[in-house]
């Protein structure tokens, strides 16, 4: 099946202000444009009785392929186009979104959202950033790969590929499919304290997951690779092999005793933990009291080794913005510095709410207002390699997937589901599933241990990581 799906289009071509692209002939779409009608819509908030307004303007391509068993399974490619308008009267706001761009469509948008305004309650933390705190310069984060866009065909053809490599591993009995992806997208946000600015991203990616063994006794897994840039892929074949010996790694799991064991956690998990840390010290949360960390500001955290950064200007990082979701200015943050915490992740509702200034944290949506985030957040390596971290451990856990979302933010308390291998006198052996890893977060932080592999593969990166003293519950 090959199909075409475009969202958001007008019914009349004539009536598009941007370029329709027919084919593979995927052209960048036109940032002027998209900066233009941000600011008009800012304008035009303002003359119809906002006090203050700001405009993000979304559109983005997308197109993919699949291949299963031999055989190309579909091809998709999407656009989308997003205008996001948010408005203030007084200390009342409100946010209203829409995909028509027509200018006959765009005024009665922007009156009713003015009128949503205006019956809104009031937010004393309601307001723009303040133009102090806006990004004056924009860095070139090298986000968009300037080479020619992959056709379908192209795309196809890395898929097949892939899922080729998958199944030419010795013990692979089946596909789930590979696929392969390019898509570039646009952003521009405005606002009434005269910012005005954009950048285009690009993403390329590939993944693959089959199965190994037969009837009850099938084992799955995966990989996948995403960049900005085509050429910092790993390669089809790299990506199907690895899949396909992950898989076969995985037949005849057996069962684990419950216990007391270190627990060594993947870097393809370990970044979960400093997810759940990153939800932990977000404003909103701190400011509504509902943190297992919001009394911990200044405090020991984590050993004193430990170092967990948010970089938003990493270059070609997935993660990387010139500036945040209210155009303030992000720079790099030290969030945890010789194990103690440092700052909260703040965009400026929440700053206002802590009595503090935002620290360019806010992610920003067409349906919302903003809200604080991480951008490219990294826990540094240490200094032992994976082996020398393991060596020591008579008995333990090697987690490689997790299920669940067994996380309580308010408590700390950690409960997932997980797969893996059970380590014996430092050395992987037999895989294991169908258990439990438990433990509380606030000492699972203290007592963590990370290697020294770290990779920046993904928005948030961690190295593999051990942890003492966790709970394994199995049979």
């Amino acid at each position: 099946m090959i199909w075409l799906r475009i969202k958001g289009c007008c019914r009349n071509p004539a009536d598009i202000p941007f370029k329709q692209l027919p084919g593979d002939d995927l052209t960048d779409i036109s940032l002027d444009d998209v900066l233009s009608l941000a600011d008009e819509v800012v304008r035009e908030a303002q003359k119809s009785g906002a006090d203050a307004a700001d405009a993000l303007v979304y559109e983005s391509i997308s197109l993919a392929a699949s291949h299963r068993l031999g055989k190309l399974e579909d091809v998709e490619r999407s656009e989308s186009r997003d205008l996001g308008i948010r408005v203030f009267v007084g200390q009342k706001q409100a946010t209203i979104s829409s995909n028509d761009f027509k200018k006959e469509s765009l005024r009665p948008l922007i009156e009713r959202v003015i009128s949503m305004a205006k019956a809104a309650p009031e937010d004393p933390y309601a307001g723009l950033a303040d133009k102090s705190l806006l990004a004056t310069r924009q860095a070139d984060l090298d986000l968009l790969d300037r080479s020619e866009p992959p056709t379908s065909e192209a795309l196809a053809d890395k898929a097949a590929r892939v899922e080729e490599a998958a199944l030419a591993v010795d013990g692979v009995t089946n596909s789930e499919g590979a696929s392969a992806s390019w898509g570039s997208a646009t952003f521009a946000l405005a606002t009434s304290e005269g910012f005005c600015k954009g950048y285009t991203t690009s993403r390329h990616g590939m993944g693959c997951s089959v199965i190994a063994g037969s009837g009850t006794a099938m084992e799955r897994d995966y990989e996948f690779s995403s960049a900005r840039h085509a050429d910092d892929l790993k390669s089809p074949e790299e990506v199907g092999k690895i899949a396909g010996e992950r898989t076969v790694k995985r037949l005849n799991p057996k069962k684990a005793e419950s216990q007391s064991v270190p627990i060594v956690y993947d870097p393809r998990v370990s970044r979960g933990l400093i997810g759940h840390f990153a939800g932990a010290i977000n404003g909103r949360s701190i400011a509504r009291g509902v943190s297992f960390l919001k009394d911990k500001l200044d405090k020991q955290v984590f050993d004193s080794a430990i170092r967990i950064v948010d970089e938003p200007h990493r270059p070609r990082g997935l993660g990387s913005m010139p500036f945040d979701g209210e155009g303030v200015a992000c720079d790099t943050i030290n969030l945890i510095e010789n194990g103690k915490l440092t700052c909260w992740l703040l965009d400026t509702a929440s700053a206002k709410q802590l009595s503090l200034t935002t620290n360019g944290r806010a992610a920003r949506g067409t349906g919302g207002p903003p809200s604080p985030s991480t951008t490219n957040l990294y826990m540094a390596a240490g200094s032992l390699s994976p082996q020398e971290l393991m060596k020591d451990i008579k008995q333990g856990f090697y987690v490689t997937e997790l299920i669940g979302m067994g996380v309580n933010g308010v408590t700390g308390d950690y409960s997932r589901g997980a797969t893996g291998f059970w380590i014996e006198n430092g050395e992987l052996t037999h895989p294991v599933n169908e258990v439990t890893v438990a433990g509380n977060l606030v000492d699972m932080f203290r007592a963590l241990t990370p290697a020294n592999d770290l990779v920046f593969e993904y928005g948030a990166n961690a190295p593999t990581i051990r942890i003492d003293g966790m709970t394994v519950a199995g049979t």
